[in-house]
């Protein structure tokens, strides 16, 4: 007869809500689940893999729970790949300047800064120059590429960190917008994603 302690061990492993001797295993979809490395990146009309990243400010930051606020604009820095991207800067800068018309949509952004861990918060804390965010944005650290190889998003090469993305996901979930560059200067511009913000719920 199989033991009490493997009966348990099963349970365990399988992640089920299995009753052995009055023992009840908690489902691991109660759980946060780990994110899980993909092979392509989410498109428009797919519902948006969830994450759960830290902010530069040190606070957890979970996409569902962004989506409860509204919808979310989701930008892929390329982070750093040993040097601050000229692009990236001026794709930041962008946002910063139209934070209004960003925020009038009720949206706000998640910027994602990835990069190897040592270091990679000074090195963001430099990108934004120290600078207080609008209220609606929040940079968010992805050490080791574990949000980026969940989207399927790594550029494994060298010198680089990620595929630059932007994404503009409505309060379902559900990706409306997506865009996937494979080189480093095609960023999408915010007019584009007011454009999309604007066509939400129609």
């Amino acid at each position: 007869m199989t033991s009490f302690r493997a009966l348990t061990r099963l349970c365990r492993s399988v992640g089920a809500a299995v009753m052995v001797a009055g023992l009840t295993c908690v489902p691991l979809s109660a759980q946060s689940a780990p994110m899980s490395p993909s092979t392509s990146s989410p498109k428009a009309g797919q519902m948006a893999p969830d994450f759960t990243l830290v902010a530069i400010e040190g606070s957890s930051v979970r996409l569902t729970t962004e989506l409860a606020r509204g919808p979310v604009v989701l930008v892929v820095l390329r982070g750093w790949p040993g040097y601050d991207c000229p692009f990236c800067t001026r794709q930041f800068a962008e946002y910063m300047t139209r934070a209004a018309d960003i925020e009038a949509t009720g949206a706000h952004v998640l910027f994602v800064y990835p990069g190897p861990p040592d270091g990679l918060k000074e090195h963001a804390e430099a990108f934004i120059k120290k600078r207080s965010l609008p209220a609606g944005y929040r940079l968010l650290l992805d050490p080791d590429y574990t949000f980026t190889q969940a989207y399927g998003l790594r550029w494994d090469a060298p010198n680089e960190t990620v595929y630059p993305s932007t994404f503009v996901i409505d309060t379902r979930g559900t990706i409306a917008f997506a865009r996937t560059s494979h080189s480093h200067g095609d960023r999408v511009l915010v007019s584009d994603v007011l454009t999309a913000l604007a066509q939400l719920g129609r």
